[in-house]
């Protein structure tokens, strides 16, 4: 069997009057990230980490924020794109790690249900999506609220 890991990192500003998408979920919260697709920080550092462990590259070579066909995307399709991307491969997904870093909203009653929705798009159990989140403890942009930041880890075999 041959295994890899992947890592991935994200980070957007957050700003008033923009949703606030997070896991493929809408989360209600006066703030929202701010990107070229939907922002959704947690989704684009898991993409990156499945790309980086097969070796293709990274979220911004297959989806440019200078194509205009990715503006407003919503990050599900990105991810399945990705999964599928990884699969033609022959690889498969074995499990994600991430970590949310953010001082509000509070994630941990969203987690479930973002585990509900990006376990089918990766082809995984709901158990082998971990998603865990922490605060900057007022510290820097994402303590002042300004920022938010994701990390992924990455399991795939074949």
């Amino acid at each position: 069997m041959n295994i890899r890991v992947g890592q991935g990192v994200d980070i957007h500003q957050l700003i008033e009057g923009r949703d606030f998408w997070l896991g493929g979920i809408l989360i209600p919260h006066h703030k929202g990230a701010l990107g070229h697709s939907d922002a959704d920080v947690l989704i684009h550092a898991i993409c990156d980490a499945i790309l980086g462990a097969a070796n293709l590259g990274d979220i911004g070579v297959h989806f440019p924020d200078t194509d205009s066909k990715f503006k407003g995307i919503d990050s599900k399709i990105l991810l399945r794109h990705v999964t599928d991307l990884i699969k033609s491969k022959g690889w498969k997904i074995g499990n994600v790690d991430s970590t949310l870093i953010l001082e509000k909203p509070k994630i941990k009653p969203h987690i479930a249900a973002m585990q509900e929705i990006l376990a089918p798009l990766m082809d995984i159990e709901v158990d082998a999506v971990s998603i865990k989140a922490t605060t900057n403890e007022k510290m820097g942009y994402v303590g002042r609220e300004e920022g938010i930041l994701a990390f992924a880890s990455v399991l795939i075999y074949k």
